[in-house]
C-alpha cells in the first residue's frame, strides 16, 4: 500500500526553500546536495479507458541521472484521499524499455507487498496489445530522507510539467512517503510543513490532473 501526503507550493523558489529552513537539517538524514533526477511518466490504459474506469492507472517511468537510464512500470489501484494523505494499491516491477510489459506483473512473486489475488483480478481482462498512450508528465525530483518520531519517510521535491490534449499544467509540490513507521507520524511531519512554510496539502494525483487536461469535465480528486 502506498501512503503519501502532497503538498503543493506556488513557486519553485518556495518549494526548494524548504531546504534553507534551520529545521530541515532537525529531520532530515543526510543534508547533502542530491542530484535531481529527470523522470518521464507516460500512462496508458485502452482506447475506452477501461482501466482508468475501474479505478486504477498503469504508468511507464524512465528515470534519468548521471548514473544512466532505467525503466519501471506501475499499477496504482483504487484507495483514498483525505486532506493530501493519499493512500492506495501499487504495484511496481522493472522492465527493459518504455514499453508496457503486463507479463513482467504477472511473474511477481507471492510476497509482493500488496496483494496479487487483487492485481490479478483487475488486471485479467487488460490486454497490453490494447493499451495506448493517454499523457504524459515531465518532472525533476530531488529526494531526501526523513526521520520523525518512529518512522522513515521519503520527501521528494517534484517540479515540472503535466501535458495532456495540447495542454500543459505545472507541478510544484513535495511528496512525503511514508516508507516505514506509523501514518500517524508521516501526517504530523506533513503538518509541521505546513505550518512552517507556504505549502497546502494536495488531493490530486498527477495523474487525476493529467487527465483533468484531457477531459476539463474530469472532477473527481
Amino acid at each position: 500500500m502506498e501512503t503519501e501526503v502532497k503538498l503543493a507550493f506556488d513557486t519553485k523558489e518556495e518549494l526548494f526553500g524548504i531546504i534553507d529552513n534551520e529545521w530541515f537539517s532537525d529531520y532530515c538524514l543526510d543534508t547533502s546536495p542530491k542530484e535531481a533526477v529527470r523522470i518521464t511518466n507516460t500512462y496508458y490504459d485502452t482506447p475506452d479507458r477501461s482501466f482508468m474506469k475501474k479505478g486504477g492507472s498503469i504508468r511507464v517511468r524512465i528515470y534519468e541521472s548521471e548514473e544512466g537510464r532505467r525503466y519501471e512500470q506501475t499499477v496504482k489501484y483504487g484507495g483514498s484521499v483525505t486532506g493530501g494523505l493519499h493512500q492506495r494499491y501499487e504495484w511496481n516491477t522493472s522492465i527493459d524499455s518504455d514499453r508496457v510489459d503486463l507479463s513482467k506483473f504477472r511473474k511477481m512473486a507471492e510476497d509482493a507487498d500488496d496483494p496479487t489475488d487483487l492485481f490479478n483480478e483487475i488486471m485479467e481482462d487488460i490486454d497490453s496489445d490494447k493499451l495506448i498512450p493517454l499523457c504524459s508528465i515531465n518532472i525533476e525530483r530531488t529526494t531526501y530522507m526523513f526521520g520523525f518520531g518512529d518512522s522513515m519517510m521519503e520527501a521528494c521535491f517534484d517540479y515540472g510539467i503535466i501535458e495532456g490534449n495540447g495542454k500543459k499544467d505545472v507541478v510544484c509540490e513535495l511528496e512525503l512517503e511514508l516508507e516505514s513507521g506509523d501514518v500517524v507520524d508521516l501526517k504530523d511531519m506533513a503538518d509541521f510543513i505546513v505550518e512552517n512554510t507556504n505549502g497546502k496539502p494536495y488531493n490530486m494525483s498527477k495523474f487525476k490532473r493529467a487527465i483533468n487536461l484531457l477531459d476539463p469535465d474530469y472532477n473527481e480528486s
